[in-house]
């Protein structure tokens, strides 16, 4: 049954105060972002505000890096907007993390062949997931903890990227350990050589 052509005036339609700022707020995420998918992503943009979650918004627009081995998709930008609404737990439900990497629009496939770097069960430790991301943006290991540092740093922007001795030391022992043709003496020294300069 067709709906009656009824007519609406101004007075009959009330328009919620804050949906004008909600609307605006949202075009300027999305356009930030520069989601694949606009309405997978909205989703995720609108479900994570109705929680008070992190939103899945980039600090700011990124140009395509041309420069990245393989077409993951993955940005900088996004590794940060992980590590954002993932951060505030030690551990990270693989279900929660893969929810958050497909509101983002990021090929699924690539998820798991990240994860399949250093296989885990039900969750995953949350400096080890980003450096596996930061890993998978550069081709060295020194490419890896440079994005890392960009992403943990508390610096402005363009400014030295510093994070604490602990963390960059942790999360470098564990890179260098997945990589079977880097000694554990080599990284020991390398970091000894570091904290001496710090």
């Amino acid at each position: 049954m067709p709906l009656p052509d009824t007519m609406f005036c101004a007075q009959q339609i009330r328009i919620p105060p804050e949906l004008p700022d909600i609307l605006k707020q949202f075009t300027k995420a999305a356009i930030r972002t520069q989601p694949a998918d606009v309405l997978q992503w909205s989703a995720g943009y609108f479900s994570a505000l109705s929680r008070g979650d992190p939103l899945p918004v980039k600090d700011r627009i990124e140009m395509p890096m041309a420069t990245q081995k393989t077409d993951t998709g993955l940005t900088q930008g996004l590794l940060k907007v992980l590590h954002k609404q993932c951060s505030h737990k030690e551990y990270v439900e693989l279900a929660d993390l893969e929810q958050k990497w497909k509101n983002l629009c990021l090929p699924v496939e690539k998820f798991r062949a990240l994860l399949q770097l250093d296989p885990c069960k039900d969750k995953i430790e949350g400096i080890r997931f980003l450096a596996l991301g930061c890993s998978m943006l550069g081709g060295s290991l020194n490419t890896a903890m440079k994005h890392l540092c960009e992403i943990l740093t508390a610096d402005p922007e363009g400014g030295p990227a510093r994070i604490p001795f602990e963390t960059f030391s942790y999360v470098y022992r564990y890179l260098s350990g997945l990589d079977s043709d880097i000694p554990a003496s080599d990284t020991e020294s390398y970091l000894s050589s570091l904290k001496d300069s710090v």
